[in-house]
């Protein structure tokens, strides 16, 4: 089977990433791209590019007759879905096939056994794979669903039963919790997936969630090509992922592989999959097949040495595996984090804007940068907001622990608050370090991986004053009149007649002021500083690195100016300071303390309240969507609604006042 034109059915770096290796393997690409993407890496380097509607997913990527119409066009013989989107859609790719487009991925019988958590667990235990206790029923009501949690016992998860990612999944500890818990879970299944069913399984209280890679072809050959561990999560979406898994044995190993093999082989599986298992002690069960490439499966190439999408191809054409099990080689160790444009201090909420400054460690020895976007680009509502995934691997986990870490003390980003000294937080942790993974890393290790910011020390100070020093310096010269070059009027701003040469610099900090006054030496500045005086030199080089010496200790820092804020990057360290310029009217930030505001831009969802209802501290007033997940405004004390400012379905934007609430009485 002939495969010359490839259509990529999705966006950011995963369409970056298929059409690497189409194009090494000879392969012209296209690209489709919404309107907020036409601009956009993957549709730059993509052969062809062809744009399918507007912004919101639902009117463009994923719309099935917009995309097979731009392959139409495009004279596309096949279609690679990526991750995300239509990937597990089982109508797109029976679409694909009606069209006469090969789809890179399994059938769509294998797409529907495994797309229904509830019907995909009823086949595994028909094969023989071990199943956590839970109800996987279709009888979707209510009263039943919380008697069937009752049974299992507490606490539960509920999980929507056609998706995954997180969404549509919820804890649950006590009975009373259940029904909010129920519908919450379902609205998110509903909105990610359109499928609001959902199933319940006994929640593990220290488990581990790893995952086997598994690939078949269409000659009857399925392979797995190791496992990750993907234990590290937050709100059940991976953080970290590594391959192989610490600690499990061979035998082990062996054995959840051909769990894993048999899974696939239960559904005439063709091309990539993930089965994944939660495990906890020496026990292992199945919780569900990704009918896809996997965002992690970087770690897995390296791991095996193989390029994933490369075979994906490969058995798209009808050609046999390209290994057999005895074959794959297992080599060192890689891990995974996704750099996310969101803010860990404000519960992690995604954030919307443009990247002013993005800088990732393409350069670190042994790490691998997989990136959609660029520096200018914007980070969009309507989309994922993950900016890059940054891969380590090394002759040992050990090595690459350390490469991980030097990697995200190379990556720069400014503009969007985002999580990578999170990250860096996990990467340099001992308990990370000594391989302690399960799913509750995160909870348990919370106070080290978030701590409450500190005030900004007299380094980053000192670099801070030192980038504006330089700055006016150059900007002094470059006024200077040529007629008169040494002129002492054009020479520096510190100069002055018969005193001192100083000049008074002020800082914000967390809302503080901190007033640092620089003295102009020969050599540099003596800045007076909250802990005492610092003698400060430095010169920005070509790249925009500073190069300086505080106090004779030479080391190099980047410091990013975005309007009057200065991102210092020093160490693997980076702080945020406002730098107070006297020449420019101050504008005070406009607090939302107390205020009911929208915590990002989104869609309200859900009006709890009404005008005159009376409210206690901590209910629920309005709940807004943002990127498929569900945000909570609650009562922040007792209270009276006054006004409510905004209707189901309206879009609002972060800082929106969404409703007014009086002091009771």
């Amino acid at each position: 089977m002939s495969l010359r034109k490839l259509l990529i059915a999705n966006r950011g770096e995963i369409a970056v990433r298929v059409m690497r290796t189409a194009k090494a393997m000879g392969i012209a690409t296209v690209a489709v791209y919404s309107e907020a993407d036409a601009r956009a890496l993957h549709v730059e380097t993509a052969d062809e590019a062809y744009p399918i509607g507007p912004a919101p997913a639902r009117e463009s990527y994923l719309k099935i007759d917009a995309i097979l119409a731009a392959a139409k066009a495009s004279g596309a013989d096949a279609i690679h879905p990526g991750y995300g989107f239509l990937s597990e859609n089982a109508d797109f790719a029976d679409a694909c096939a009606a069209a006469g487009l090969v789809f890179v991925g399994p059938p769509a019988a294998a797409i529907r056994a495994m797309g229904s958590k509830s019907a995909a667990k009823a086949l595994m235990e028909k094969a023989g794979v071990p199943l956590v206790p839970g109800y996987h029923g279709e009888d979707q009501e209510p009263a039943l669903l919380r008697a069937e949690a009752a049974r299992i016992g507490y606490p539960v998860l509920i999980k929507a039963s056609a998706g995954g990612g997180g969404k549509g999944m919820k804890v649950v500890t006590f009975d009373a919790e259940f029904p909010d818990a129920l519908a919450s879970a379902q609205r998110e299944a509903k909105s990610a997936f359109g499928d609001d069913r959902v199933l319940i399984e006994k929640y593990l209280t220290r488990p581990r969630h790893i995952e086997v890679q598994v690939f078949a072809d269409a000659h009857g050959h399925a392979v797995y090509l190791h496992e990750r561990d993907c234990s590290i999560q937050r709100r059940h979406q991976k953080v970290v992922e590594e391959a192989p898994a610490p600690g499990l044995s061979p035998a082990r190993r062996a054995a959840m592989g051909q769990a894993a093999v048999d899974a696939a082989k239960a559904v005439g599986y063709v091309g990539a999959g993930t089965v994944e298992f939660i495990a906890e002690g020496e026990d292992f069960f199945f919780m569900e097949m990704n009918t896809r490439l996997q965002v992690e499966h970087p770690v897995t190439e390296a791991i095996t040495g193989q390029d994933l999408v490369e075979w994906q191809l490969r058995v798209a054409r009808g050609e046999k595996l390209p290994l057999a099990q005895a074959d794959i080689p297992l080599i060192g160790a890689a891990i995974e984090v996704r750099l996310y444009a969101e803010d860990p201090q404000r519960d992690f909420l995604p954030q919307v804007g443009r990247l002013d400054h993005l800088a990732l460690p393409f350069a670190v020895p042994g790490v691998r940068v997989d990136a959609g976007v660029r520096a200018g680009d914007a980070v969009s509502i309507h989309y994922d907001p993950m900016i890059a995934k940054i891969i380590a691997a090394g002759a040992d986990r050990a090595e690459a622990v350390g490469r991980l870490c030097a990697a995200l003390a190379a990556t720069e980003v400014v503009g969007l608050a985002t999580n990578r000294s999170f990250l860096a937080a996990i990467a340099g942790h001992p308990a990370f370090a000594a391989a302690e993974l399960d799913t509750g890393f995160i909870a348990r290790h919370a106070a080290d991986l978030l701590p409450a910011p500190e005030p900004v020390d007299d380094r980053i100070l000192a670099l801070a004053a030192l980038s504006i020093l330089l700055e006016e310096a150059r900007v002094s010269a470059a006024a200077a009149d040529p007629a008169d070059p040494f002129s002492p009027w054009g020479l520096a701003p510190g100069w002055r007649l018969n005193r001192a040469a100083h000049v008074d610099l002020t800082f914000s900090d967390q809302g503080a002021r901190i007033a640092v006054r620089a003295h102009y030496k020969a050599s540099g500045f003596v800045l007076d500083l909250p802990g005492g005086p610092l003698a400060v030199e430095g010169a920005r080089e070509a790249d925009g690195t500073l190069a300086a010496r505080l106090d004779g200790v030479r080391l190099k820092a980047r410091v990013v100016r975005s309007g009057m804020k200065l991102t210092v990057f020093a160490g693997g360290l980076e702080r945020t300071v406002e730098f107070v310029d006297p020449r420019v009217a101050s504008i005070d930030a406009t607090g939302t303390a107390g205020r009911l505001v929208a915590p990002m831009p989104g869609t309200v969802i859900r009006v709890a309240v009404e005008p005159g209802q009376a409210v206690l501290k901590g209910a629920a007033l309005v709940v807004v969507e943002a990127m498929k997940m569900e945000h909570t405004v609650t009562a922040p004390r007792d209270g009276v609604v006054q006004a409510v400012n905004f209707a189901v379905g309206d879009l609002v934007d972060e800082g929106a006042e969404l409703l007014v609430l009086d002091e009771a009485g």
